[in-house]
């Protein structure tokens, strides 16, 4: 199907992951797919940061359309680096000599660590403050994201006391929903929802994909992946190995989902299983882990102005080689090879 200016429509869905900062990768994936005319997007799926950046996008297009999605993106994460101009945890002078992003020579960033392992959020956060709060009313009218919004809009969380993922649709999004996505349990009190608890979605779901098989007509996803899947050798110091045990934790929920989606395409493909009743589905992906893989843990909660906009420039370069390589697939075929990334 064409558009009014006569190009092939492309219609996506988007399954954004979660990372903290690293979030500002997909910022810039978004910001230059939201520049493709002929580009539709027809769900969205997004866990912790991805659902950060899930929900500011779909308030931009309901609102006015792509160029305000844009324009709401970069006021976001313009937003949050000023807030973090003032916070004691940003890379040190060593840092800055020896890595792109991460805290792991700075005082401030082990004083952190250190209390987040000896104290609760419960002990040295009583009052709940989170400050990505003020930052998401300010950008995003939730009422008008939940009356005006056209779009799908899937955001996990999962459920503390039953371990089950949570996905919060449009109709029902509100600021909770989102801060249930990013709850990180060392890191703040769980969010508190129609008297249930839940944390962060990544560990159920990062991002779910399911709800975007049932959940819209199209069967293309995009997935634009934050954490890494392959690292180039064995972490051997105690942060690398949590870092990897992180990395590990966060992918497997994809990693599963991905395995399932490969095994129905199978069975689709040698026609055992009837093509009516299941979507076959197109699977893309843009990620950097070359680039991702050095980044330690501390990195992700580094909102420095000069590290969110080398992230943003990183996205935009990484879409620009996937929309000139690969934009032409969608709709027709996967542009990678799933059992060859996740099997």
């Amino acid at each position: 199907m064409a558009d009014a200016s006569g190009k092939r429509r492309i219609r996506l869905n988007l399954a954004l992951q979660g990372g903290g900062s690293h979030g500002a990768f997909t910022w810039g994936v978004l910001d230059r797919l939201l520049a493709v005319e002929n580009l539709e997007i027809t769900g969205i799926s997004g866990t912790s940061a991805g659902a950060v950046n899930g929900t500011v996008m779909a308030w931009g297009l309901a609102r006015s359309g792509p160029q305000a999605a844009r324009e709401d993106l970069a006021r976001f994460w313009n937003r949050t680096s000023d807030v973090a101009a003032w916070s004691p945890l940003r890379p040190s002078f060593l840092d800055r000599l020896t890595s792109r992003g991460n805290m792991d020579l700075s005082p401030a960033w082990h004083w952190f660590d250190s209390l987040s392992r000896l104290l609760s959020p419960y002990q040295f956060n009583p009052a709940g403050l989170n400050p990505l709060a003020p930052l998401l009313r300010e950008v995003v009218d939730f009422e008008g994201l939940r009356e005006k919004g056209k779009i799908p809009l899937f955001l996990a969380a999962t459920n503390v006391r039953n371990g089950r993922i949570r996905v919060f649709e449009r109709p029902e999004i509100r600021l909770e929903s989102v801060l249930a996505s990013t709850c990180l349990p060392r890191l703040f009190r769980a969010v508190q929802i129609y008297g249930e608890y839940y944390w962060d979605g990544g560990f159920m779901g990062n991002p779910p994909i399911y709800p975007l098989i049932y959940g819209t007509d199209c069967e293309d996803v995009l997935i634009i992946q934050i954490n890494p899947i392959n690292i180039p050798q064995v972490p051997t110091t105690p942060a690398e190995i949590e870092d990897r045990e992180n990395e590990l934790a966060f992918n497997s929920s994809l990693m599963r989902e991905m395995r399932a989606i490969d095994f129905v395409t199978r069975l689709l493909d040698s026609q055992k299983i009837d093509r009516e009743r299941y979507k076959r589905l197109n699977i893309h992906m843009i990620g950097a882990e070359e680039e991702m893989a050095p980044l330690s843990y501390s990195s992700k909660l580094n909102a420095d102005r000069e590290f969110l906009y080398w992230l943003f420039e990183l996205g935009r370069n990484r879409a620009e080689t996937w929309i000139e390589t690969h934009l032409d697939k969608v709709g027709e075929t996967s542009s990678i090879d799933i059992a060859d990334m996740f099997l």
